[in-house]
């Protein structure tokens, strides 16, 4: 059960009591006809055959509000296509499925390369960027809202909670940011969150003042969520990065082009698991080393267009301010799950801090190397500008794909 502190400067929603389903549902339903509701699924095959997405699809089954669900399908080919039209066939509402890997969505990723606006790397930054583009171009609805598809504790409620603040037409939200404690089968979970993102926004705060960004960013209790929702009108100007970043970078995105009372986020989960990434400590290009790494150049490009001066000394200051806030946080951590009677392994803490620690250097170098580095895929509205007609072209393919392969 939430607390209803409002902490930072963003609007934050708590889950206060235990309302019935069925009133929130209720409520939804009536808010759709106002504002029509789509939901995107970013999915590699391999979550197909997962211990997850099943019960997702059961769970979203029974939801009535929802116009329209699209579906990114990414490393599939032809028969793994077939079956996830199989798959996903048993939804009862519209749905399309992407296969970003078939020839129809390649050739037009072609187009969109050779005029240098193409996603520059797989993976979910532009599944997400592609089904964004296919909800412009479908034009249903008014409210989007996305998540992962690995959650093994998902139940409806998450998606309910999760749009309301978006779907409500007497609220003026723009953008709605999920949030929940990672806690499963009695571990604390989110090393990423809760030793990276925290600290080295604590760190920053201390080494460069309450810089209004770093201020913002330290508002969200779960700034790493992959779940968010957002109103139409945020898609044409959202930039998705393409690295590990996209979570920092989409909220970045939404601080620039809006005020903070346009913004909130929403308790949308008691409990919350899915499939957790290795620490990779000798592998900058996997796991969360590289994911680490691509959050905190992101944060520092950030940091960049707003001013601040970087320089080499200035991410060793950086390093040790994180290293000596990261440990204190490792013992509030430990503290807290020992008093809720949950596991958290203290040598596994630190050795994750160490690996952080040294992974904000490699990011301060490579930022210092390469500071014009724009990993973010351009805008819709750009892409729209060069190529006219080319989110019609994309829903046509999404069509023809699943006419030829139904």
């Amino acid at each position: 059960m939430a607390d209803f502190y409002q902490n930072g400067i963003i609007t934050t929603l708590h889950n206060l009591v235990d309302r019935p389903i069925a009133d929130l549902e209720a409520e939804l339903a009536q808010f759709a006809r106002a504002r029509p509701m789509a939901l995107v699924l970013p999915s590699l095959y391999s979550e197909l055959e997962g211990p997850a997405l099943a019960n997702i699809i059961e769970q979203i089954a029974q939801v009535d509000y929802i116009d329209e669900i699209i579906i990114g399908l990414d490393q599939a080919d032809e028969a793994q296509y077939r079956h996830a039209l199989k798959f996903f066939g048993r939804l009862p509402q519209r749905h399309h499925v992407l296969w970003n890997d078939g020839p129809r969505l390649r050739a037009i990723d072609q187009r969109l390369s050779d005029k240098a606006l193409a996603p520059m790397e797989a993976g979910k930054g532009r599944n997400v960027w592609y089904c964004l583009g296919f909800a412009l171009a479908s034009n249903r609805a008014e409210a989007i809202a996305l998540h992962d598809c690995d959650i093994l504790t998902y139940d409806r409620r998450l998606l309910a909670q999760l749009f309301y603040p978006i779907a409500n037409p007497g609220f003026n939200y723009e953008f709605c940011k999920g949030f929940y404690a990672r806690v499963a089968d009695g571990r604390v979970n989110g090393r990423v969150s809760r030793l990276l993102v925290t600290p080295l926004i604590r760190s920053l705060k201390k080494i460069f003042g309450d810089l209004d960004y770093l201020e913002y960013l330290d508002s969200y209790r779960y700034p790493l969520s992959g779940e968010f929702s957002m109103r139409k009108d945020v898609l044409t100007d959202l930039r998705i990065p393409s690295d590990w970043g996209l979570e920092i970078g989409v909220l970045s995105e939404v601080y620039r082009n809006y005020s903070t009372n346009r913004l909130c986020q929403v308790d949308i989960a008691d409990a919350y698991d899915h499939k957790h990434q290795s620490l990779s400590a000798d592998n900058d290009s996997g796991g969360l080393s590289k994911m680490s790494i691509d959050i905190a150049k992101a944060v520092f490009r950030k940091l960049a267009t707003n001013g601040v001066v970087f320089t080499s000394e200035t991410f060793r200051s950086i390093k040790a301010t994180y290293f000596r806030v990261a440990l204190d946080f490792v013992e509030s951590y430990r503290n807290d799950a020992v008093m809720n009677g949950l596991e958290l392994d203290l040598h596994r803490e630190e050795e994750a801090v160490e690996l952080f620690a040294q992974n904000i250097v490699k990011a301060g170098n490579t930022f210092l190397e390469n500071p014009m580095e724009t990993p973010f895929i351009p805008a819709w509205n750009r892409v729209c500008s060069a190529l006219p007609g080319v989110l019609e072209d994309i829903k046509a393919a999404v069509a023809e794909d699943q006419r030829e392969y139904s």
